[in-house]
């Protein structure tokens, strides 16, 4: 058992260039990004793809993100900075945060890795080179609405997310190099990989996908492309190289016991920072108690809305939890119990928030919470 968990700490701690053969997307993902994300600098466009189709999304992101800036960004990221500790540790990992890298990076801008987990699969970076110039509208205009609705609500919906992923533009993968470009980095390579069951990374290969591969099932040829890693850096190569993955998984308890490889990656990551919101109260249910039990166990300390860990376990674990913002009932029908448990959490918030941070409450107020062990 030992020489699994030093096997897959060695995986996790690689460098994501040292695998040979492996098959890196990063060029297909930069001309993506540059399509979707309008990043300046980026490789040339399709010569099949319309100008004015491009210049007239690129207006519209524009005009999305100052409205993003000025109404969660602005309000968020001083708070954010003045409450985050600068010396926590640096692997993020995010329970049911598909398509909200965006939310990670501002409230982690020093992370060194950050991963997310949801049903979600990330998408097919060559989705760049099969887009044909009659979908190119349709394709731009979905990635907008995915960008709205992530800035207008602060957390991407389980409903549009499953929509987008079936979309021409993958929409995980879209507005993961939408959030890069919004904080100034990019991507230097784009991988993908199966998860071994001591957590181990096994990364798609060139050979996979070559003329001549054995002949696979649809679902096994959607499923190479479902968990992805995005080496990224500071955009015009300053600074460190970092990583980000997101992990297609299902976090109840009857997926993680029949297959506990997910669990065993995050495991060898060591203590880590963590971070959820917007997750469906799913924290509060019985079975969902293997993924809670490995925040438990693992986090140093954790930012949530509500739907995060319910006080009866934290406190269980040794943590402490401090409000801010206001509670009056969860945004969703959920356990009356846990409710009114972080209701008197609540009741001793000193302090009010002006952005939403996940879900309201069932009044509409916006709402905070950390997670951490008592200051000694």
């Amino acid at each position: 058992m030992l020489s699994r968990t030093l096997l897959a700490v060695a995986l996790l701690a690689a460098s994501p260039a040292a695998w040979a053969g492996e098959l890196d997307l990063g060029p297909q993902a930069r001309v993506l990004a540059g399509v979707v994300a309008c990043v300046p600098g980026a490789p040339a466009p399709p010569a099949r793809f319309d100008a004015k189709l491009l210049t007239a999304h690129c207006r519209h992101m524009a005009m999305l993100e100052r409205w993003w800036r000025k109404r969660w960004l602005a309000q968020a990221q001083p708070f954010l900075e003045k409450v985050v500790p600068a010396d926590l540790p640096s692997r993020i990992v995010y329970p049911f945060g598909g398509g909200d890298l965006l939310t990670a990076l501002v409230t982690f801008p020093r992370a060194s890795e950050i991963t997310t987990l949801s049903l979600e699969p990330a998408g097919d970076a060559r989705s760049i080179d099969t887009v044909g110039p009659d979908d190119l509208d349709e394709a731009l205009s979905d990635v907008r609405v995915l960008t709205s609705k992530l800035f207008a609500v602060a957390h991407s919906k389980t409903s549009v997310m499953r929509e987008m992923a079936k979309a021409k533009f993958p929409g995980e993968l879209a507005l993961t190099l939408i959030a890069l470009s919004l904080n100034d980095l990019e991507p230097i390579s784009v991988r993908y990989f199966r998860i071994g069951p001591g957590g181990e990374l096994a990364y798609l290969t060139e050979e996979e996908l070559a003329p001549g591969a054995p002949t696979t099932t649809a679902a096994e040829r959607a499923s190479r492309f479902a968990n992805i890693e995005i080496a990224f850096r500071a955009r015009g190569g300053a600074g460190e190289t970092r990583l980000f993955r997101h992990i297609s998984a299902n976090l109840d308890d009857v997926h993680l016991t029949a297959d506990p490889a997910v669990l065993r990656h995050l495991e060898a990551k060591g203590q880590v920072t963590a971070i959820t919101k917007a997750a469906s109260y799913l924290l509060w249910w019985r079975n969902f108690s293997e993924i809670r039990g490995y925040l438990l166990g693992h986090m140093a300390w954790m930012i949530s809305d509500s739907t995060g860990i319910p006080p009866e376990y934290a406190s269980a674990a040794g943590f402490e939890q401090i409000p801010y913002g206001h509670f009056e009932g969860p945004f969703l029908k959920a356990a009356q119990k846990t409710s009114e448990a972080f209701q008197k959490v609540w009741a001793s918030s000193a302090e009010s928030i002006s952005f939403r941070f996940g879900y309201p409450d069932v009044a509409g107020n916006s709402h905070l919470l950390v997670t951490r062990h008592p200051k000694p």
